[in-house]
């Protein structure tokens, strides 16, 4: 079975409460629920974590590593530029780790720093 780390950077905790003309009106909670539905009819187990602190984020990819997962799927969010640590615990830990976001942040004039630490976007 497939074991994936899926993590929700900073400021996704607002999802469906602010810019939802961007984001669009689900909440995170919901996101998650999706998640969960997705992985279990693939037959994988998913470890869902957000927070709006980089250390953390950085603690719990660090924490991961070793541990047999598949790999790592992150919407970096409000990190996407400028968050080193994040960037290196990408890039030092034995499982590949792909970038995702809800909208395209391209189309706003963002490019995410993390994208080229990545195995995709």
């Amino acid at each position: 079975m497939s074991r994936l780390l899926i993590i929700h950077g900073a400021g996704m905790n607002m999802r469906g409460k602010a810019q939802i003309e961007i984001f669009g009106p689900m909440t995170l909670p919901q996101y998650d629920e999706q998640l969960r539905k997705y992985a279990a009819a693939l037959n994988a187990a998913v470890d869902i974590f957000h927070s709006n602190s980089e250390g953390e984020v950085v603690d719990t990819i660090y924490g991961a590593h070793g541990t047999g997962l598949t790999g790592c799927i992150i919407n970096p969010a409000g990190f996407s530029v400028g968050y080193g640590a994040l960037n290196s615990a990408i890039t030092q830990v034995d499982f590949p780790t792909i970038e995702v976001h809800i909208s395209n942040p391209a189309l706003r004039g963002r490019i995410s720093d993390v994208g080229r630490h990545t195995r995709g976007v």
